[in-house]
């Protein structure tokens, strides 16, 4: 008799411990997807190096950062002006596509808000995101490989090392960001 009144009980605990998993799913997949798509594609989010700078902004920040990966690689002219043009479409259609993620994650916003969280709507919103990153790293990747067919074998290698460094340098700076942090916040936490 005992167990017939605590199973009423268990079923609104565990229904309780799903409406809360649903909704730190829900604001993880919303923060996650707004920090992705603030970021564009990038060297983590998207295929190849540094595509977050050259297929992003204005057409003359786009045209600044062909620029700057092409110096020193004794790039034509005519190569100069094939990649930008590849850069300023790929970064015209990544930012139709961040637009259109605005939409989602204002959607995933008022699913987390509401009185009772819809699981399956955060599911959805969650489906259309994950779509949304895959088709933009289906056009940074595109924009890459048109862009690999300008170069020469060589120019291409050169960049690959230029990234490696880059990676290299923003590894240790990451590392010491993360001690430096632990630090602060280890002296922070030490009673006085």
């Amino acid at each position: 008799m005992n167990k017939a009144k605590a199973l009423p009980w268990a079923r609104s605990a565990a229904v309780r411990w799903l409406m809360a998993g649903t909704v730190i799913v829900t604001c993880a997949t919303v923060a996650l997807s707004a920090d992705a798509q603030e970021r564009g594609p990038g060297p983590m989010h998207g295929p190849g190096p540094g595509a977050m700078m050259m297929f992003g902004g204005s057409p003359e920040h786009v045209a600044m950062h062909v620029d700057r990966m092409l110096d020193g690689l004794n790039a034509t002219d005519a190569q100069r002006t094939q990649i930008k043009q590849i850069a300023q479409a790929a970064a015209t259609d990544l930012k139709a596509q961040h637009e259109a993620g605005k939409a989602l994650r204002e959607r995933g916003l008022q699913i987390f808000a509401a009185p009772t969280v819809d699981a399956n709507a955060a599911e959805s919103v969650r489906q259309q995101i994950e779509a949304q990153h895959d088709q933009a790293s289906r056009r940074t990747l595109q924009a890459m490989l048109d862009v690999s067919r300008v170069l020469t074998p060589d120019q291409r290698a050169k960049i690959a090392e230029r990234v490696k460094q880059h990676q290299a340098v923003m590894q240790d700076r990451m590392q010491r960001m993360h001690r430096e942090h632990g630090q602060r916040g280890a002296a922070a936490s030490k009673p006085q």
